[in-house]
């Protein structure tokens, strides 16, 4: 397999992984609101949500998330292309990597929550929670295509000021869905 078939298959999974981190925690925020539904109503909800969530996590984020690992590594092992492993914006790309397995496994944790009936998040905080992938995605993009060649406190500036649209969008939105 060539290396550009490698890289090619480690960006489809990557974008599937992500799209199922982006959707299970909007399952989970409906998962959250369905619990102030009357009792016949929120336990049909939850049957569902569970359902969905399952199917979401094991049929497609986590062999998603294995893949792109494996077709990474694989990237980094490939012949020729040893170099990669020593350059920092690998690290830092790296860093934001076991950054979003923990994210991952965090998201994980929540749904296991949420199946035994446990609701320790509220929707607001998964909300916010859920930007977080997004933070990620956008690190890791910049830090890949730029390839270092970005000077460190533009990248930081970039970092945070998306951080900070992304929680005004959250509280606009939130205010006119109050409305």
């Amino acid at each position: 397999m060539s290396f550009e078939t490698i890289k090619a298959l480690h960006i489809i999974f990557m974008v599937c992984w992500f799209a199922g981190l982006f959707y299970i925690v909007r399952l989970f925020i409906y998962h959250v609101e369905a619990q102030e539904r009357p009792d016949m109503e929120r336990e049909i909800l939850s049957n569902q949500f569970i359902a969905m969530e399952n199917r979401l996590w094991w049929i497609i984020t986590t062999p998603a998330m294995v893949l792109t690992a494996i077709f990474g590594i694989s990237m980094l092992l490939y012949p020729g292309h040893g170099y990669l492993i020593h350059q920092p914006w690998m690290h830092v790309k790296l860093a934001f990597v076991v950054l979003l397995l923990i994210y991952h496994f965090v998201c994980q944790k929540i749904m296991k929550d949420l199946e035994k009936g446990v609701f320790k998040w509220k929707s607001q905080s998964l909300r916010l929670w859920n930007e977080v992938a997004t933070l990620a995605l956008v690190a890791i993009v910049f830090i890949v295509i730029t390839k270092g060649a970005m000077v460190w406190w533009k990248g930081t500036v970039g970092f945070f000021a998306t951080a900070i649209a992304l929680m005004l969008l959250i509280k606009i939105y939130k205010r006119i869905r109050k409305k």
